[in-house]
């Protein structure tokens, strides 16, 4: 495969939901993600940040075609999965794998690891038991899990060793994308360092892609190459880590990096950087006009409150605010 083309792309990738908030009201539109684009290649790591209600999670399920997108489009190595027969999708499936926050919800208390390991390879190979068995047993190795293991239930482990059951299970079909959603957010903080050592271990072996969703901006910072920071289904600013992080651009970016506790004073933004995040999320339903952002920015003017900024390149990365550099 060439390796120049990316191994996830995606163009203005929309999903819009119509509810109802109760039965004899008129139905709206929520729009949960709202033109996301992004280009992932082989062995680097995306990072998607914001608040919960943000459009994380609808943004996984949209690429690994667990939802159509209502408008955009996206391909998998180089394939565009809205135009693909049933047989592509299929086997474009196989190559973006999960990985969900949970690890006690994830797992069929009902089936032994080895069960559980080996039903991606029944379900999409013809490779014959003993040849499951070798595969699944050699992933385990991988993953830090004993021999031992293989013959026991989910309810036997800690919630470290079932995420990395959940993690050696997202690898069994040899995918090129892993798509993480705050696989560590649940596990002890002595833990997760483990597991996110675990992750980068395998992405150098397997030449992985991820897609690293998280509200844990240290977590991030550790492990990610590029940074989409996403607000109410739309991306607010967008970039290499290193640029984001060390001169966010987007009054909601520095907002969110000034809200994580840092024990390193060098870590922590100026203090003529650093944004207060005043208010909640508005609701999705009922966004304010313009920029969505504008009710909570201290640098907000008047035509924050009535004109959508385009996202636009600022100083090496992408940023959707009319005063992005100025302020």
């Amino acid at each position: 495969m060439n390796e120049m083309i990316p191994v996830l792309e995606a163009h203005d990738l929309t999903r819009h939901y119509m509810v109802k908030e109760s039965t004899f009201a008129e139905a709206r539109t929520l729009k949960a993600v709202n033109g996301v684009s992004f280009t992932l290649q082989a062995g680097r790591t995306l990072a998607v940040v914001g608040e919960s209600g943000c459009g994380k999670s609808t943004l996984a399920r949209l690429l690994t075609m667990i939802e159509a997108p209502t408008d955009g489009a996206f391909s998998v190595n180089g394939a565009q999965v809205d135009i693909a027969d049933k047989t592509q999708v299929k086997s474009l499936r196989s190559s973006i794998q999960m990985i969900f926050q949970d690890p006690y919800g994830s797992l069929n208390p009902r089936k032994k690891v080895g069960a559980i390991l080996e039903e991606p390879l029944v379900i999409n190979t013809s490779l014959s038991k003993q040849e499951r068995e070798e595969a699944s047993r050699a992933m385990m190795a991988k993953v830090g899990l004993r021999p031992e293991h293989y013959n026991r239930y989910p309810h036997m482990f800690s919630g470290g060793q079932r995420q990395r059951i959940a993690i050696a299970r997202a690898l069994m079909l040899q995918p090129g994308v892993i798509i993480a959603d705050e696989p560590v957010s649940a596990l002890d903080v002595s833990i997760q360092a483990q597991v996110l050592n675990l992750l980068m271990d395998l992405q150098e072996e397997f030449n992985l892609a991820y897609l690293f969703i998280s509200h844990d901006l240290s977590v991030v910072r550790h492990l990610a190459d590029d940074v989409l920071v996403m607000y109410l289904g739309r991306p607010a600013e967008q970039g290499p880590k290193e640029t984001v992080f060390e001169k966010p651009l987007h009054p909601y970016t520095r907002g969110l990096l000034a809200s994580t506790p840092r024990v390193n004073p060098d870590d922590r933004l100026a203090r003529s950087e650093q944004v207060e995040l005043r208010g909640e999320l508005p609701s999705p339903l009922d966004p304010p006009p313009g920029c969505a952002f504008h009710r909570r920015c201290p640098f907000a003017k008047e035509v924050c409150s009535q004109d959508l900024p385009d996202s636009r390149e600022v100083q090496g990365r992408f940023v959707a605010c009319h005063f992005a550099g100025e302020v």
